[in-house]
């Protein structure tokens, strides 16, 4: 952007910084916002997602999160500076290259920020993950009837709707449904729980993992492992002997990853289409077989 466009970004980042801008760049753009990279006048480099159209309570949403989650004094988090609708402002994490020791450690804080827990399945916000509404609302018996209601069966509605999956497929993710009690493995407490866990949203810098772009809520912990696992975060073999060195898993979990991913697959087979309508079924039938 440049011009006007540049000077309404650098205005409003400065209000809700609360210090002049003294360099603004355009870094990129994903889920129809901006990323801005700015040297503030006081000397703090900070990172703003600015949007390109309605984004109501997505920034909101965004931006508790990560204060939720710092909350827990374990997997460290960029600050939030200030959001509104239309711009989140948070401290700049700079990126170095990750290694095994990096992962182990971020494994172990990643079972420390589950161990702290959660008052409840989901928020006490509306939820979004990426652009699309995901349901905080509660409470919930247990998590496997709460996680059919919250996070599986509103995306295959929307996916069906829009006929991104076959009636099969269709099918065979309501079987999942039917059977969630027993496929959901023994009764855990609410975890807190990133949300969106996938290798992207982990940035490396100073030794350690750090959490960005958060969908956070109370959930089951194997989700955000689950999610590591569903694009191949690299050093996942250290990350999750880190994780099990603090806070073993309970039996049968690595069965149980199929029906963890369900939840993000179907996201994306309504963001992206057809394309992963067959990875919907397919993680179905796994967590059918388990």
């Amino acid at each position: 952007m440049t011009g006007q466009a540049d000077g309404r970004v650098t205005r409003r980042l400065a209000l809700l910084a609360g210090a002049g801008v003294g360099e603004l760049r355009l870094t990129g753009a994903r889920h129809n916002c901006s990323h801005y990279r700015a040297t503030l006048a006081d000397g703090r480099t900070v990172f703003a997602k600015v949007a390109s159209g309605e984004t109501g309570q997505v920034f909101g949403a965004e931006a508790r999160g990560l204060r939720w989650l710092a909350e827990a004094g374990a997997v460290p988090v960029p600050e939030v500076l200030g959001w509104d609708e239309d711009m989140l402002v948070v401290s700049w994490v700079p990126g170095e290259a990750r290694d095994a020791a990096a992962a182990e450690r971020f494994g172990r804080d990643l079972a420390r920020m589950h161990a702290s827990g959660a008052e409840r399945f989901g928020a006490p916000w509306p939820g979004f993950i990426a652009s699309l509404p995901l349901d905080n609302d509660g409470p919930a018996a247990d998590w496997p009837g709460w996680y059919a209601a919250r996070r599986v069966l509103p995306y295959l509605r929307r996916a069906a709707d829009a006929g991104t999956l076959s009636q099969a497929q269709v099918r065979v993710v309501e079987a999942v449904v039917d059977r969630i009690g027993e496929l959901g493995g023994q009764a855990e407490p609410a975890s807190r729980i990133h949300g969106d866990c996938w290798s992207g949203n982990v940035l490396w810098s100073g030794g350690r993992g750090w959490l960005i772009d958060p969908a956070a809520h109370g959930g089951h912990r194997e989700s955000d492992l689950a999610m590591l696992d569903l694009f191949g975060a690299p050093y996942l073999d250290r990350i999750l002997a880190g994780y099990r060195e603090t806070s073993p898993l309970a039996a049968g979990w690595r069965a149980r990853v199929p029906l963890h991913q369900l939840h993000p697959l179907l996201v994306h087979a309504c963001l992206f289409g057809s394309g992963y309508a067959e990875s919907v079924a397919s993680a179905a039938r796994a967590a059918l077989k388990a």
